[in-house]
């Protein structure tokens, strides 16, 4: 069983950036794609971003990889999402997923884990 947990979202002006972290319970955390996903408010959750076992592959949605940069540190169990020049539309709960494959999938039916989400919330 893996257990994630999330951290750093907040309030944030637009423009502003953030860094989500999200801390994995599990010693073989490098056995693991991770993805972020967000939901906003009457929305389905959407895919973010993606990173592989090693880091060395990364995947984003089309729309968000110029300001969201998406890393590893698998000696700590943790993931990131660094997010920039943030948009009022950037509003909702970000959640951190895990998959035991090594391919990095935009659904949420790839993934068995996932965290209980962190609001992230940018004001205009």
């Amino acid at each position: 069983q893996v257990q994630l947990v999330e951290s750093g979202g907040g309030l944030v002006q637009a423009g502003g950036s953030l860094r989500l972290a999200c801390a994995a319970s599990v010693r073989t955390f490098n056995t693991y794609a991770m993805g972020w996903f967000r939901q906003a408010p009457g929305k389905e959750r959407e895919f973010v971003a993606g990173i592989s076992w090693s880091g060395g592959t990364t995947k984003y949605a089309d729309d968000l990889k110029d300001r969201f940069t998406i890393s590893r540190d698998n000696a700590k169990n943790t993931a990131y999402l660094q997010m920039y020049s943030l948009k009022p539309e950037d509003t909702a709960v970000y959640y951190c997923a895990a998959t035991r494959t090594n391919v990095i999938l935009r659904t949420t039916s790839g993934y068995n884990y996932w965290g209980q989400g962190t609001q992230v919330t940018v004001s205009s």
